[in-house]
């Protein structure tokens, strides 16, 4: 049988503080520190060195995610143009323009890839396929509601090739996968899901998708309330554990992805 999670991550509010005289190399430090009571145990850093064959996942906001490879590539899933205080330039971003809290019209010049979820013309949507070398990052095109109807093609389900790991980002989902979605994803060993329950796919059709993907690991995004993350842990329950570890970032590869069902306590 498979070990299934659902890992619930903490919104942190910046990938790194500014860099100065004084810099220290966690952005943990400063919460630590100033918390009356509480003992700073361990620095951690988005940017420190990753064990062999593993990706780190640090959810910056939203649907913001930074994916980084030991060979320092930085990701930024559904880029909208603020990633904190860091000065960092990730190397790319991708966007889906369902809302504007999913895009930037102007990305930096700077970043070497900018890839849109969408096409130049509307509903011809877009392909990408993106090699790295250490990473390759291909999409899947979903429709989206727009305008009181829909858009073909307006949004984009990305996944990142790394490590030997399928990674999965919903983006802003609005319609279950058909077959042919589904098989041209493949196999996503770890998957980024909006559970909003309403802006996006209702929570019962998001829940049924995620069972049929069978990721290793699911990571909810995109929600705004406890009861909406509440109620979606719970739809989740049967077959997935809740782990809370209560930290912005989780170290993914594919020898320590879940292997047995085992249940956690949730957030």
């Amino acid at each position: 049988m498979i070990r299934l999670f659902l890992i619930v991550l903490l919104l942190t509010a910046g990938l790194a503080q500014a860099q100065d005289q004084t810099r220290r190399p966690s952005h943990c430090i400063a919460i630590a520190d100033a918390a009356p009571g509480i003992q700073y145990l361990h620095k951690a850093s988005w940017s420190e060195a990753l064990p062999e064959y593993s990706v780190r996942l640090h959810y910056i906001d939203h649907a913001a995610f930074l994916i980084r490879t030991r060979g320092g590539l930085n990701v930024i899933t559904d880029f909208t143009g603020f990633i904190g205080t860091t000065r960092m330039i990730p190397d790319v971003v991708t966007m889906n323009h369902a809302h504007g809290s999913h895009f930037t019209p102007a990305p930096d010049p700077a970043i070497p890839h900018a890839l849109n979820g969408w096409g130049d013309g509307y509903g011809e949507g877009i392909k990408h396929y993106l090699d790295l070398g250490e990473m390759v990052i291909r999409n899947v095109s979903t429709d989206i509601r727009s305008g009181g109807g829909v858009e073909p093609k307006g949004n984009s389900i990305f996944v990142f090739e790394v490590e030997g790991l399928c990674i999965g980002h919903l983006g802003h989902l609005h319609h279950e996968p058909d077959d042919a979605q589904y098989a041209a994803l493949g196999r996503l060993d770890v998957v980024m899901a909006p559970v909003d329950g309403g802006m996006t796919l209702p929570l019962p059709t998001m829940i049924k998708t995620l069972k049929r993907l069978k990721s290793s690991v699911v990571i909810p995004m995109h929600w705004f309330s406890d009861f909406a993350l509440t109620r979606f842990a719970e739809g989740m329950a049967d077959e997935f554990d809740i782990v809370a570890p209560r930290t912005s970032s989780i170290e993914i590869s594919l020898a320590t992805l879940p292997s047995r069902p085992t249940r956690s306590a949730a957030a």
